[in-house]
């Protein structure tokens, strides 16, 4: 298979996922348009978003897949890869330790308050991250890639169920 052929098959598999998410929004916005949907505009904005973002990674997963098989030869990529997933993961126990700090800690209005807000988006992509890192992992050639990227997937879980049992706490 040429590298062409190769890129272009990646590519359709992400324009397909896009389209696929963008099917999904379409139809739930139809199913949902109503005085609510026009009072609060911007949650039902923000939720469509989240939900976009949900469907296009999971439809996404098998272009990923593809990407990271032939991507295999290239040591140089896994070192990256590596590195960068293992500082997301720590940017995100980071995000997770700011927030349950501010909401136990600080007034609410105080700066570190603030940054939980920032935080909270930090922790709403975990479970993207999650998948991408626990796909890489599957793929990676070699022992310290392939452990790098696990301890980002648990890494990236535990902020998930961690973010689950806080909300379900209230």
């Amino acid at each position: 298979m040429t590298p062409r052929i190769k890129v272009a098959s990646v590519l359709g598999g992400y324009v397909i996922a896009f389209l696929i998410a963008s099917a999904v929004i379409a139809i739930y916005v139809a199913a949902t348009s109503g005085a609510d949907r026009q009072t609060y505009g911007a949650m039902y904005a923000f939720g469509d978003s989240l939900l976009f973002l949900a469907v296009f990674g999971v439809a996404a997963v098998p272009a990923t897949a593809a990407a990271l098989f032939f991507l295999r030869p290239y040591r140089s990529f896994w070192l990256v890869l590596s590195v960068v997933a293992l500082a997301l993961a720590l940017s995100g126990v980071a995000a997770c330790i700011e927030f349950l700090a501010a909401r136990t800690a600080f007034r609410a209005g105080s700066i570190p308050s603030a940054w939980s807000g920032l935080a909270v988006l930090r922790i709403l992509v975990a479970p993207l991250f999650a998948v991408t890192f626990l796909l890489s992992g599957l793929f990676a050639p070699g022992r310290s890639a392939r452990i790098a990227l696990i301890v980002a997937t648990v890494s990236e879980t535990a902020i998930v169920a961690l973010w689950f049992c806080v909300l379900h706490s209230h």
